[in-house]
């Protein structure tokens, strides 16, 4: 079975950075990069762009909104690393297809079944996965149903990767802090 990273923290807290780092330190140039984000508006065409600007030119980049563990599956080939930026997006993207006024459960199931998909892709390679969330549940409660569903469900789908996973890194201001040697473990 592959190892599996994950990194969460909020947002501007360093997580992309770190990932980074780890996966050139893990894997040199042997890295295939998968990005979830849809380039939707202009703002997002910038952000993406100097994202793809700062990683190695050497990378492989691959395009997945959805259906990561599927493209893992297909693109790995001798890659040594993959980087999955982000959790938070693939997530947004699996229930944003189900409408604007989508049912809790089946927003749930959708996204579990990515990351229960990203899981298999993982357990069936020999590749350190990296995956990159945000940790959306240390705010406010959205005042809207959608953000509502969201923050549940990004929560349950980070649980699930968490559980599953190797190390966990929260970046907070930069510096990550190794949550899984920190865990209180229950017998």
């Amino acid at each position: 079975m592959g190892r599996l990273i994950l990194v969460t923290g909020g947002a501007r807290s360093g997580k992309s950075t770190f990932a980074e780092q780890l996966a050139a330190q893990l894997g040199g140039d042997n890295v295939l990069f998968v990005a979830t984000a849809e380039a939707l508006d202009d703002d997002m065409r910038r952000r993406i762009a100097a994202h793809r600007q700062a990683r190695p030119a050497a990378w492989q980049t691959e395009e997945a909104p959805r259906h990561v563990g599927r493209r893992i599956a297909q693109s790995l080939g001798t890659r040594s690393v993959v980087l999955v930026d982000c959790l938070t997006l693939l997530v947004s993207n699996a229930l944003l297809s189900l409408g604007d006024e989508p049912d809790a459960q089946q927003a749930e199931r959708l996204a579990i079944e990515e990351v229960d998909q990203l899981i298999e892709a993982i357990s069936r390679s020999t590749a350190t996965v990296i995956v990159v969330t945000n940790e959306v549940g240390l705010g406010l409660v959205p005042p809207y149903r959608l953000g509502r569903i969201y923050r549940d469900v990004l929560g349950k789908a980070n649980q699930r990767l968490a559980a599953q996973a190797d190390a966990v890194y929260l970046l907070v201001s930069g510096l990550p802090i190794d949550v899984k040697k920190l865990a209180v473990r229950f017998p």
